[in-house]
């Protein structure tokens, strides 16, 4: 019988992100997709997040978010929390992504601010009031202004959704600004002692000792044995072996974080589980690029120290 990790408290630990196989004629891979969910499970992560924009949920179709999403329940099948990532720039595509969630057996969703529009804190308010209205899942808010035109979640709106909504159980800052990070977990943590605060990537030191619970990986599907060990070394104090490896992590986020998120699959591909082409906009890294990736892995002593394949 298959073990059950149900979310029922808000999640911690390293959240896995999948990736969104593509064949060559431009299709979501579901088969590969499957393979994906498979070793990320493997991991034993304290979640999965499904869609995010590691996944290229920008360049993917509602209908195909929707089949991504019940994939991932299905083969998790209960193995471990699936959170939905519903964001949208229309408030009335994320409700609908937010019911689809609840229908299909997910056990939370999340989303960001609408991106393009630039709304008030009021619009924000009201954008993340509807989707919860919409459902019983656990709400975890995203917080990202560095991707999304200057647009963030204020302390203010944080407090006003957490004392309407008893489901928001966290919010995800992708910022990299400590002082918001801090500020946005002083204000809810005052409202809701246990309200999660998750960084997106693996910035854990400074995540995990300012407050944090959770951390969104990025490497997890790549490197998932150094994730481990660097969120370990946080939470267990020892800073300084965890300094040694955050700063291996910072490495690989420089090459990561340009043109994101091809230099992912590249490395996906690099460790010998190939997840296909990016989406256009996206290009695939080039030959140069992927060789450089590789030599960077084996300098940091991670090309032959983790799993390979599926």
């Amino acid at each position: 019988m298959k073990e059950t990790k149900a979310l029922t408290s808000v999640p911690d630990g390293i959240v896995h992100v999948p990736v969104t196989p593509f064949t060559e004629n431009n299709e979501v891979d579901l088969d590969i997709f499957g393979k994906v969910i498979e070793f990320l499970v493997s991991q034993n992560p304290g979640s999965l997040c499904v869609n995010l924009h590691l996944a290229e949920n920008l360049n993917l179709t509602l209908e195909e978010r929707k089949q991504l999403a019940k994939a991932s329940v299905e083969v998790t099948s209960g193995r471990t929390p699936v959170i939905i990532h519903v964001s949208t720039p229309g408030t009335d595509q994320a409700v609908d992504l937010t019911r689809h969630a609840e229908e299909i057996g997910a056990d939370c969703i999340m989303a960001i601010p609408p991106y393009y529009w630039k709304p008030s804190q009021e619009g924000i308010y009201e954008h993340f009031a509807a989707i919860m209205s919409a459902s019983e899942l656990p709400f975890i808010a995203y917080n990202s202004p560095v991707f999304m035109d200057g647009i963030g979640v204020s302390p203010e709106t944080l407090v006003r959704l957490l004392e309407r909504f008893p489901q928001f159980i966290g919010i995800k800052d992708a910022s990299h600004n400590w002082e918001t990070y801090l500020e946005l977990g002083r204000a809810s943590k005052a409202i809701k002692p246990d309200f999660g605060l998750f960084a997106g990537t693996e910035w854990m030191i400074p995540s995990l000792t300012l407050g944090g619970n959770a951390c969104m990986s990025i490497f997890g599907g790549i490197v998932p044995r150094f994730v481990e060990s660097l969120y370990q070394a946080t939470v267990q104090g020892d800073l300084k072996f965890a300094l040694e490896l955050q700063y291996k992590y910072s490495e690989l986020w420089q090459i990561a974080k340009v043109d994101y998120p091809a230099p992912t699959k590249a490395m996906w591909e690099i460790m010998g589980r190939p997840v296909g082409p990016p989406r256009r906009p996206q290009s695939p890294v080039s030959k140069e690029n992927k060789i450089y990736m590789e030599e960077t892995l084996d300098r940091l002593g991670l090309l032959h120290s983790e799993p390979h394949g599926w």
